[in-house]
């Protein structure tokens, strides 16, 4: 590894370490970045320093840590989905909402809430309606969702037993416009707490933090990311064409068809309690590939690190900005990645020396 990359992943492990002690200690109840070191250090056994007082010190493990873990999860999650996609497709403004997992989320989650509304007892404790529509079962609905919908682009696309990009993102584009209609009409017929509650998942946040959260999600990111940097090299081979990686020795259609499936698992598992967190996949690899290169080896890392501080500081910024109000974690991601977006297509239609 050079120094150049050496020192990224420096910088960006100093980074996450820093988000989780300020964004742990920052809020309505203030928590001194000692007192946070502190009581980390008197959970793993080690009596140094002044631990917060008991209120602070709840709020820390029961309410921040969860919410401050879950953000390095999803963002770590979409990071590396987006550096998977962007190699798969050879394209830096792919990803993942592409395949149309982000879409099939929201239309498995708005589902769930609408079915949970219009059972007997919906939105009631201990009924089935709310079993239905309660976090869980709209999170379930959710994953879910992003799988089906990816498995039924993929079905579309092929052809002769292969896979063809044009037609797999045309075919993404498509199933993605034909969900936010579903997403429309289910909207329509349903009642207003019921739409508040559609409108609010889709618009992101990490409100739905908790230790059994972390214990349904981490593990599926964790898998993913794992299988995701065993891709590395092969991405670097794919990058010359796939006559010139088959020659190599590279199953491409066998490699596209399993990083579809890990990017999907990855994206689905990142917006199943979390709701749809914007363009993270496709900024934040985009940024990294500037420092690090375009080497798959490095960048799938750097992105799930970069990332996660990404979406922690953000949350940060989203319950903190305005007293006793928390912003849409999504909407804050897209007033950020939507001009960045715009400066990345200007900047591929100046290297390409125009687009027509």
């Amino acid at each position: 590894m050079s120094v150049r990359k050496g020192l990224l992943f420096a910088v960006l492990s100093l980074l996450t370490l820093a988000s989780v002690v300020v964004a742990t200690g920052t809020g309505q109840v203030h928590i001194a970045a000692s007192e946070v070191l502190a009581s980390f250090a008197h959970r793993l056994g080690l009596d140094v320093g002044t631990a917060p007082a008991p209120l602070a010190e709840r709020v820390l493990w029961e309410v921040r840590l969860p919410r401050v873990l879950l953000g390095l999860a999803v963002g770590a999650a979409l990071g590396c989905a987006g550096a998977l996609m962007q190699g798969v497709f050879g394209n830096p403004l792919a990803e993942p909402g592409i395949i149309g997992v982000s879409s099939g989320a929201t239309v498995g989650a708005a589902s769930a809430m609408v079915i949970g509304a219009a059972l007997p007892g919906g939105g009631v404790t201990g009924t089935l309606g709310h079993a239905v529509s309660g976090p869980w079962g709209v999170a379930l609905a959710g994953f879910v969702g992003g799988l089906l919908t990816t498995a039924l682009v993929y079905a579309m696309s092929r052809r002769e037993g292969r896979t063809e990009v044009v037609t797999l993102i045309l075919t993404g584009i498509a199933v993605n416009a034909a969900g936010g209609a579903v997403i429309g009409l289910l909207m329509f017929f349903s009642d207003e707490n019921t739409v508040q509650a559609i409108a609010f998942w889709n618009l992101g946040s990490l409100s739905a933090a908790s230790w059994p959260v972390l214990g349904a999600v981490v593990p599926l990111i964790a898998v993913g990311i794992a299988v995701a940097l065993r891709y590395g090299r092969r991405l670097d081979v794919l990058a010359l064409g796939e006559r010139t990686a088959a020659t190599l020795g590279v199953r491409v259609e066998r490699m596209r068809v399993s990083l579809i499936v890990v990017t999907s698992l990855l994206t689905a598992a990142a917006v199943a309690f979390t709701g749809v967190v914007a363009f993270i996949g496709l900024i934040v690899p985009h940024l990294v590939r500037a420092v690090a290169g375009p080497g798959h080896r490095a960048l799938i890392p750097a992105s799930a690190l970069a990332g996660a501080v990404v979406v922690v500081l953000g949350d940060l910024v989203a319950r903190t900005l305005v007293d006793y109000q928390e912003l849409p974690l999504g909407v804050l991601t897209a007033l950020i990645g939507a001009p960045a977006f715009f400066l990345l297509m200007r900047r591929a239609r100046e290297r390409a020396g125009g687009w027509g």
